[in-house]
């Protein structure tokens, strides 16, 4: 059926294979935000260092998302095959996948555009004359949506590639997630002996007004590195955050040292009545579906699992990380150096002269803290353990180091993590504390 090409307006952005043929209020947990209008700004995460940037692939060669009967997957193939012209195989697939998630609106608007098409031609995905205003909205958040997924399909990352961010892992942490807002995705990595390795990506749902959150309110999700701090089970909350959510620490050192305001930021789950949201829906957590949710609330640890938000994120091969961890290394190095010397002076200089501690220590205070740490460790080497290094480009650049630190002769230490900013060619830490 020759109209059958036209059913769903996003196939002209799947690949050539294709083409050629907040909220209402917790019951428990208090997660509430004032409005606010801002309008969006453009930011992405960059890098200064010259490794060359992973292209991404023609096809999906890195691990999709888990399970072949994904409800993404299976909408792709829908597209595919009406992009085919096979439209009544389009069809059959287009009633399974209805009738197996009745809550996928993207999914009933494919099969309603398939089913008008054999009554008539359609000239755009979602094909419905006049509708409402407030229909006209829904249809438009389906049809970004889809493009987004679409979108995902095509671009996906080329097998092996990381983030910039993830300049080192612990052995200790298993998982890391990576959010692109730009291209509405979420990346789960498995952390094993190998390395970083993409497990599965989902289709996530950010601020209504974007990203570059600002103040409490203002309806944007925030960018930088966040680490999960606990876990929600959904009998503790409003059906409006579906399965559970994972709390991130926002704001963090960098987000208090610039004013930025607000909290509870999660990533949660949908309604029992959608499957997903808009790509800009929540008023500043990152949504993804019910059943994607769930994966992650039973893979992941909270505390040790790093969360990177970035409006778009920047791939290379886990090689390309190797210098700038190296590099880094070095000046961590020192710093301990310093330590396990009890050279007070000598560390003191690795702390900026604005430097505040985790219960608001001025540089002058901590000098005392910094005499009492050398004190106690009466000259012996200091030894960090479990270590993690994430990148932070935006208009500074910034390295957030989580490590265990201890004393030689002792099987364990205080977990601390610290935030370096880079100034010119130098390394200071602006932010310290203990985190367990």
């Amino acid at each position: 059926m020759a109209t059958a090409l036209l059913v769903i307006g996003a196939v002209t952005a799947l690949p050539g294979w294709a083409r050629e043929s907040h909220r209402a209020a917790p019951k428990k947990a208090v997660h509430t935000q004032r409005t606010a209008a801002k309008a969006p700004r453009a930011s992405s995460q960059k890098r200064t260092h010259t490794a060359p940037a992973v292209p991404v692939a023609a096809a999906s060669t890195a691990a999709p998302s888990a399970g072949t009967d994904q409800a993404e997957t299976r909408l792709i193939r829908v597209y595919r095959l009406t992009a085919q012209g096979r439209a009544d195989e389009a069809l059959t697939q287009a009633q399974s996948l209805a009738r197996d998630f009745p809550n996928f609106q993207l999914a009933q608007l494919a099969l309603g555009d398939l089913l008008a098409a054999r009554t008539r031609p359609l000239t755009q995905f979602g094909d419905v004359a006049a509708p409402p205003p407030e229909a006209a909205t829904a249809l438009a958040e389906l049809r970004q949506e889809s493009r987004q997924r679409v979108a995902a399909e095509r671009l996906r990352p080329a097998a092996g590639a990381i983030p910039t961010a993830f300049i080192e892992i612990s052995d200790r942490t298993r998982h890391a997630i990576a959010v692109d807002a730009s291209r509405s995705r979420l990346y789960l990595f498995e952390n094993g002996k190998q390395g970083l390795r993409l497990v599965a990506d989902y289709y996530a749902s950010v601020g209504k007004l974007g990203t570059e959150k600002e103040f409490e309110g203002d309806q944007r999700t925030p960018l930088g590195v966040y680490y999960i701090t606990s876990r929600l089970d959904a009998k503790q909350l409003a059906d409006l955050y579906g399965s559970g959510a994972l709390p991130l620490n926002y704001p963090n050192a960098l987000d208090l040292r610039r004013g930025k305001t607000g909290s509870g930021i999660w990533l949660h789950g949908t309604p029992s009545a959608q499957f997903s949201r808009a790509p800009q829906a929540t008023d500043g957590c990152v949504a993804i579906a019910n059943p994607d949710l769930e994966r992650i609330l039973n893979t992941v640890e909270p505390r040790s699992t790093p969360v990177v938000i970035a409006s778009q994120l920047h791939w290379v091969t886990p090689q390309g990380v190797v210098g700038e961890r190296q590099e880094f290394n070095q000046v961590l190095d020192a710093w301990s150096k310093a330590k396990s010397d009890g050279d007070l002076q000598r560390l003191l200089g690795f702390y900026t002269y604005d430097f505040q501690g985790m219960r608001s220590q001025s540089i002058t205070e901590w000098r005392t803290t910094l005499q009492e740490d050398l004190q106690a460790l009466r000259g012996r080497t200091v030894v960090l353990k479990d270590k993690s290094a994430l990148h932070w480009q935006d208009s500074s650049e910034t390295m957030v180091v989580t490590f265990a630190e201890v004393p030689a002769g002792a099987r364990s230490g205080p977990v601390k993590r610290q935030y370096w900013r880079r100034q010119g060619q130098r390394w200071q830490i602006f932010f310290e504390g203990v985190i367990g």
